[in-house]
């Protein structure tokens, strides 16, 4: 990794951007070194598949083309995914032959000039060690939150009881015993798929640890998808619910109300669940703190005896909430969708303190 200097000269086409910002810096992940001797080490490729996910790791994006070039000009280049579908004329900058945006790869296919591929399963028997395995139940989102990108970069909302089902015999197979689901509405319309996937992993699949770090819709559980959530054997539940002020739940979408969260808790703890391992997760910095009434939030959600995770706002373009942050941060930069960065902007490095040191005590006190 590198320090806040280092960052600051890679960043200098971008202005600095984040140079004036009350904390350090650093890159993290494996030394650009080690993919440039891994790129001498391969036979020359005709075409190199780059996927993107923050919009404000563009940087690491530019390197790889950069190096893909050095290696072998003649490499045609395409990017998609995250990045490349809310940017993608900052995207076409990096210097790619192509950007996909979002999920239909029909201009890639025609591109590459191959048939269409609706796509292969993950190869997880490439792992050496596998011990935790990562599986989706659904695509898309029903609801359209005012502050998230998953209507923009997602597809509609489907389930997929087969596939997934598929990658947990695979998983299993392999030795896994610790699946995560990364679904954003893993429970909606469950009697069609969650509860019968739930009653084939019962069988299936005794002893698994599984866990929910994407959010849960408090919403829609009930006692019957608590109990069987535990039977299954999930571990962790985390709920989205970012606010108890009922106009801020409202004007963002209504995706879930205080009355609800409450319910949903009660019913997981009655089947059985740890409290200690129920959290809710809590935007902080959103631009409409005025009206979230962060700290009432959170003490709505401590008093029900669970745990606070503070989601930090991301000003992601092209949503309602993230284009109103273009009167504080130069929202073209994406190296201010960076969800610490934005924060300190908005609100100052005082205030985010005292909003985590809060949120760090109660936590303790359920200990």
């Amino acid at each position: 990794h590198g320090t806040h200097a280092d960052l600051m000269r890679s960043a200098y086409f971008s202005g600095n951007a984040l140079q004036d910002l009350p904390r350090q810096y650093y890159r993290f992940g494996l030394p650009r070194q080690l993919f440039r001797d891994w790129l001498q080490s391969q036979p020359a490729f005709d075409l190199a598949l780059v996927q993107t996910v923050m919009t404000f790791w563009y940087l690491g994006v530019r390197e790889v083309i950069e190096d893909i070039r050095a290696r072998s000009p003649r490499t045609r280049i395409v990017l998609g995914g995250v990045y490349a579908t809310l940017c993608p004329d900052h995207a076409a900058d990096l210097g790619a032959d192509l950007v996909v945006q979002g999920e239909d790869l029909e201009a890639l296919w025609n591109f590459a000039d191959l048939p269409a591929d609706p796509g292969a399963p993950p190869l997880w028997e490439a792992y050496p060690d596998l011990q935790t395995g990562v599986v989706k139940l659904t695509e898309g989102c029903p609801f359209r939150c005012t502050y998230c990108s998953v209507p923009q970069v997602g597809p509609r909302f489907s389930g997929h009881r087969q596939r997934a089902s598929g990658e947990i015999d695979r998983l299993a197979a392999a030795g896994v015993r610790r699946i995560a689901f990364y679904d954003d509405a893993l429970l909606f319309k469950a009697e069609e798929l969650f509860l019968p996937f739930l009653d084939e992993l019962i069988d299936r699949h005794p002893g698994l640890e599984l866990h929910t770090p994407n959010a849960l819709n408090a919403r829609f559980i009930t006692p019957q998808i608590a109990r069987l959530m535990v039977r299954a054997g999930f571990k962790t539940f985390y709920l989205g619910f970012e606010s108890s002020a009922y106009a801020w739940q409202k004007k963002t979408g209504g995706k879930v109300y205080s009355s609800e969260l409450d319910q949903a808790v009660g019913y997981l703890v009655e089947a059985g669940a740890d409290p200690r391992h129920i959290a809710a997760y809590l935007i902080i910095a959103h631009p409409g703190e005025g009206e979230q009434d962060t700290e009432a939030s959170m003490h709505f959600a401590h008093q029900l005896g669970i745990r606070l995770t503070l989601s930090e706002f991301s000003p992601i373009p092209g949503t309602p909430d993230g284009e109103r942050c273009r009167q504080w941060v130069d929202l073209d930069e994406p190296l201010w969708h960076n969800k610490t960065a934005f924060p300190l902007a908005f609100l100052g490095a005082a205030k985010i303190n005292r909003l985590k040191d809060l949120a760090k005590r109660l936590n303790r006190s359920l200990s």
